[in-house]
This record gives structure tokens, sequence and C-alpha cells, in this order.
């Protein structure tokens, strides 16, 4: 639900800051702080942020309000401060995956929250880090390391909002904060598209690439290179090489058809999947393609390759105007006598529809899905078929959520068969009866042109997806960009401040000095900042002051020497000694080893060696050996998501010990063919390799 811009004042005690949405963090608007992060954010509270009256489980909350202009009212932006110290969740899972365990644990994580439009008149309620359906959620901890964990546009529930504006605003906020590094496990997706893997392809980078975000770590082995080879392995691929690699498919005719289609459109050359990916995206919507349709054909004498379009588009102008009447499913099922609870009838309706959309992005273009094919797709989620039966019988012209789903009997084969379409914006709902008028779906093929996203998801499935198995490439290509989820972006360190020196300093503990150099990478440092003419000893204060602020193992650290500058006095001046933006390494003491407040990561320390070649926990599935408890993949050794981990495992390392004579190594190929010929266990261990030695070619 909105908030106009009268009820957010009268709301509050004292006259509320209100900032504009669209220009809210731009530089010096309304702040332009210039120290770290832990500093910055602090200023940011104060300066722009109103304490609330109530807080949640402990927590205070600090609330900006933003002014969409446009709609004249305003949007609630929560920052919430969590003292990890009492918290019930101290680890963060973020940066065990995205490869930051082995940071010192801050001692402040600060979630940064747009709400669902509706929750803005609502009271934060607990359990709120846990949801999934804020219009944004940004987590930074103290020391300027983050992660972006959801952002929710118009298709996730915003009514107001685009997952762009939304983007726009968190990345301002993060350049004027100054933090370090944010990461996002990429799961975004456009419907049923993985976003990551389509703008890979059409733009190069992923869909939050156009913020600055890169590769930053791949899931089962995947490394940066593998990522950019796959990358231009699928972008490079030629159209006419992939009509000739479907050629003998039933596949062929339907993306020959759209490439067609998409060719004749372009006035320049579409040669490579990129291309053609690239200029269907750029159409954003069926009337700007039959805008420029009519525009080519009007410009193209008779006899070129256009008059197929034209055809096809008088022939759609020439349909006739018919109108039926929709009902909402939730008014469907009030007028019904049913054994079953409102609820069970809703969630099998979803169930329904989301079957329908699974046909639609696999069978584009090819009618409608059978009622014997309906029921058993939904029966792999609702065991009751007799429910299933009821709430098929009552779908007919309804509307599920965002959907319309119609029934027709199919003239050729006589079946009945379900489609579904999106609820079109400009339809009009008659809410008082709970109809909608709107034009029904015909059965059978779409014009070409005339739905870019079918047609996009077409190309989607078939050829990114379940390309003809002769050409592997593509398949293990297509696999290596989905696992490249763990994106990252990084502001870079700025000494613009003429009247300070920086520092970047780093705590080396006596106790940590074999063990970090020879098992895993440095925590990275705090910056600190001290005056032009400041003193050595000056330096150490304020290193101390900022890493007791920031880190929980070093609440009671007391700095007893700089690394070579062991010979300078504490009251020499700095300045011409250290230049400003170097690193400066501190001894101490007063850091407790056995502290459980040490590392992001926990103090697990489990060890990972899977056959893709992952050392780190990566954020997948995984499964212990019972013999040497070392963690692998559950899909590396053929072990479905869907499926539970046996009671015994044991993994291809043990059973060589065990039985070396059974047993040959997976790693060894010398060819495509022996690849192919793999058992299903070790097949994604020879996927990987596989591509390496493709890409080292």
């Amino acid at each position: 639900m909105s908030i106009s811009i009268l009820e957010a004042c009268r709301k509050r005690k004292r006259r509320p800051k209100i900032y504009g949405f669209h220009t809210f963090a731009d530089s010096g608007c309304p702040i332009n702080p210039a120290g770290p992060f832990r500093d910055n954010v602090r200023m940011f509270l104060r300066e722009c942020a109103q304490l609330e009256d109530y807080n949640l489980d402990g927590m205070p909350i600090w609330c900006t309000l933003l002014v969409l202009e446009t709609l004249s009212f305003v949007v609630p932006l929560y920052t919430i401060e969590e003292d990890v110290r009492s918290s019930n969740q101290r680890s963060c899972d973020q940066c065990r995956s995205t490869g930051w365990s082995k940071h010192f644990l801050s001692k402040r994580k600060y979630h940064v929250i747009i709400p669902i439009d509706g929750d803005w008149n609502r009271p934060l309620e607990v359990g709120l880090f846990d949801l999934h359906t804020h219009l944004l959620h940004g987590l930074i901890h103290s020391n300027g390391f983050g992660h972006l964990l959801c952002i929710n546009g118009i298709e996730g529930g915003s009514k107001y909002l685009s997952g762009r504006e939304i983007m726009d605003l968190w990345d301002r906020i993060c350049t004027n904060l100054r933090v370090r590094k944010i990461t996002i496990e990429d799961v975004s997706k456009k419907k049923s598209l993985d976003l990551r893997l389509l703008h890979g392809v059409a733009y190069g980078h992923p869909w939050f690439g156009r913020w600055g975000y890169r590769f930053s770590r791949g899931s089962f082995g995947v490394t940066e290179q593998n990522y950019n080879r796959a990358i231009e392995i699928l972008s490079s691929l030629e159209l006419d090489t992939i009509i000739r690699d479907f050629t003998g498919t039933d596949r062929c005719r339907e993306i020959k058809q759209i490439f067609r289609c998409y060719r004749d459109m372009s006035e320049t050359q579409l040669i490579t999947l990129r291309d053609i990916l690239r200029f269907m995206l750029t159409v954003k919507s069926c009337a700007s393609i039959r805008k420029k349709s009519v525009m080519a054909t009007a410009a193209t004498p008779p006899y070129t390759s256009k008059p197929s379009l034209r055809m096809a588009l008088q022939k759609k102008s020439l349909k006739k105007d018919k109108s039926i009447k929709c009902r909402r499913f939730s008014t469907v099922i009030a007028t019904m006598d049913s054994r079953w609870s409102r609820k069970r009838l809703e969630s099998a309706a979803e169930v329904i529809v989301n079957a329908l959309k699974e046909n639609n992005a696999k069978n584009i273009g090819h009618g409608g899905m059978s009622r014997q094919d309906v029921r058993d797709a939904a029966r792999m989620h609702i065991g009751d078929t007799g429910l299933l039966d009821y709430v098929l019988k009552a779908m007919h012209n309804v509307i599920v959520e965002s959907h319309i789903v119609h029934r027709y009997v199919n003239p050729t084969t006589r079946l009945l068969e379900y489609t579904i379409r999106e609820l079109n914006k400009g339809v009009e709902v008659n809410e008082s009866e709970q109809e909608v008028l709107e034009e029904p779906l015909l059965p059978g093929p779409l014009e070409h042109g005339t739905d870019v996203y079918r047609e996009i998801a077409y190309l989607y499935v078939n050829v990114l997806l379940n390309y003809p198995a002769e050409s592997r490439l593509v398949s293990l290509a297509s696999q290596a960009v989905l696992d490249s989820k763990h994106i990252v972006k990084d502001w870079p360190f700025r000494d613009e401040a003429e009247q300070l020196l920086t520092y970047v300093c780093q705590v080396m503990p006596s106790f940590l000095d074999v063990e970090a150099k020879l098992t895993w990478k440095l925590a990275p440092g705090e910056l600190v900042m001290v005056p032009l003419h400041a003193t050595l000893l000056e330096l150490k204060r304020r290193a101390e002051f900022a890493l007791r602020d920031t880190y929980c193992i070093m609440e009671d650290l007391v700095i007893t020497e700089v690394e070579n500058m062991e010979e300078m006095e504490d009251e020499e001046v700095l300045f011409g000694v250290i230049e400003s933006g170097s690193e400066v390494w501190f001894r101490g003491t007063g850091i407790d080893p056995e502290s459980e407040l040490r590392f992001e990561g926990g103090d697990d320390n489990w060890l990972v060696k899977c056959e893709c070649g992952a050392e780190d926990d990566d954020g997948e599935r995984m499964v212990a050996c019972d013999i040497c408890e070392v963690w692998q993949h559950t899909r590396c050794h053929g072990i479905e998501d869907s499926e539970t981990v046996p009671p015994l495992f044991v993994c291809q390392g043990c059973c060589t010990s065990l039985a070396p004579l059974r047993t040959e190594s997976a790693f060894k190929f010398e060819s495509i063919e022996d690849h192919l010929l793999l058992p299903p266990a070790t097949e994604f261990g020879a996927e990987l390799t596989f591509m390496e030695r493709y890409m080292d070619q």
C-alpha cells in the first residue's frame, strides 16, 4: 500500500526529512562523506534517517523516506543495525560461499531494506531477514564488504518500482557510503529464463553487469577463464551453423523461421547468436515490432523478401475483434460447493498454471497442452487426482494470478487442450463483478515477430539448453555460465583528501603468522585516516581504535609495533616517510586465538576437495565421505538435488585405495569419445576436464 507525502508527515512525531527517490545518494545529495564505510554509515544514519520508536528484536531501526516524484508518494528505506555478538546468526553464509570465509568477523551488520509495497504502512517484524520478497535487501558488514541479498522489481511483485530503478538506488547508496566490495549470488530470472546466461550471451556480462558487477567465482570448479571462454563460444555461434546442426530435428523449421523473421526486421546483418539475441532484447514490445515491420514493408519493392511479413501483419489487422468474459479463479470457487478448502483449490490451480507456463517455454508456437498432459504434470506435485480433476473442470476462461487459462477442443486431435497467456495491462477489469473482457487465445502457432519473449524463450531452451548432442561443447559452455552465479563489484580505494593521509592498516598477530601464510589468504585491512602531520604514535592509536571498532576478535587489541619501521620513534612525523595509500602492517597483543567470534565463515575447518576441482565451499549442495570426511558436490557424484543423500557415502579416492584394481581415474581423457563413454557418477568431472582441454587449445 502506497504512502502519500501528507500521510508520511502526519505519522511522524517530528517533521521527517524527505528525499527524491531518483536523486538520493547522488554525490553531495544529501551528504558527501569522505571517510571509511564504518564512519560514513554513522553519518548517514545521523543526517539522513530518523530513528523509529520501536526495535526489531533489540536491533535499532532507522527510516529514510524517499518520494517518487511522478506518483507523489513515498517509499520507506529502512536501515537496521545488527550487533553480531548478540545475534542468533553470527557467521555469514554469503561470505562463506563467496570466498570471504576467512575475513575477520565484523561487529556490526547493516541491513538496508525496502519492503514489498503492501508492507510500507506496517511496522517491521521478527523474521524480516529471512524473507525474499523485499524490493531491496542489502547487507553490509562494518568493514565495508557486503552482499546484495535480493531485489524485486515489477515482475517480483512491485507495483511501482522497476528492478533497474531499485538497482540504481542501491548502487548510488554503495558509492556514496564508500563500500569496498559487494557480492551477488545471481539467480535473477526473466520469467523462466536465467538472465546470467541470456544476458551473458547477448551482452558479454550478466544483467547486473550494467552496474559494474563481474565474475567473482564459479561453482563446481568453474574458473574465470572457463567462464570467459564459455561466453565466447556461445556468443560467436553463427546462425547458419545452428541451422545446420539442427537439420533433421523437429526444431529446425521453427528456429529457421525465427532467424529469418528477425534478420528481415534488422537494419544490420545478424550473423551470430549474440547478434540476434541482442536485437531481440532491444525490441521492447509487439507494437514496436509491428511499427518497424510496417515501415520496412512500405519502403520495400514487391519483389523482395518482405511480403511474408506484410501479409502476416495484414492478416492480423483483419481479425475480427471478439471479446469473452473471464472470471478470477477465486470468484469461481467461491460459488462452488467443494469438499476441498479454498486454499487447496487455489494451490492446485497455481500448480496447473506453472505446468502450462513450463510447457509454453519449451514448446513455443505449438498449440496447447492436452488435459491428460496437464494432469500428469500436476501430479508430480499433488497426489490427489480427485482434486486435480475438480480444478481442471473449473479452469475455463479463468484468471489465476497474472495469467488467463483457456480451454478448447483441438480440431485436429479432437482432444481437450489448455492454453495460458499473460493478463495484459491494458485489459479492463470489473472488480465489482470480478470479470475481465479479454480477446480469446487462438490455438495454433503465433505469427513470428508478434511475441518476442516467447521466441527468445524458444531459442534459450532449444539452442542454449538443448543443443544437439553431437555438438557437446555448446551444452558444456552453457552449463559453465549457469554455474557462475557469484559476481562482485569492487569500489576502488580513493585517496582524495588533500589534508589527510590514508593507510590500509593490517594486523599480523604472531599466532597467525605461519598459519596465514601457508593455508589461506589474509583478511583485508582497514582504512585509517590521519592528519597530514600526524606522528607514528597517532597512527597506531587510530589504527587500534578502527580495528577494535570493526572486528570482534580485536576488541582488546594493543598495537605494539609497525613492520619495517622498528627503528622509527613514536614521535616522528609520517609525512614523507610512508606514502599515503600504502599498506601498513602492525603486530599486536590482546587477540584471543581461541575465540568463537573469529571469522565470517565460522570456526568450521571442514575440507572441500571435489572431482570438479572445487576446494572451498561454493554454496552448492555437498556430501562428506564417511571415510576421509572430505566434502564433495552431490551433483558431481550423480546425486540429484531432489534425491536424498545415501546413508553411507564413500568418495572415489577412498574407493581407489580400497579396491585399486577396479577403479580408474576419471580425469585421463584423450578424446571426446572417451568423455562421452564415462559413467554417470563421473560425468561432470569429465565435462569440466574436456572443457579445460578445449580452452587450452
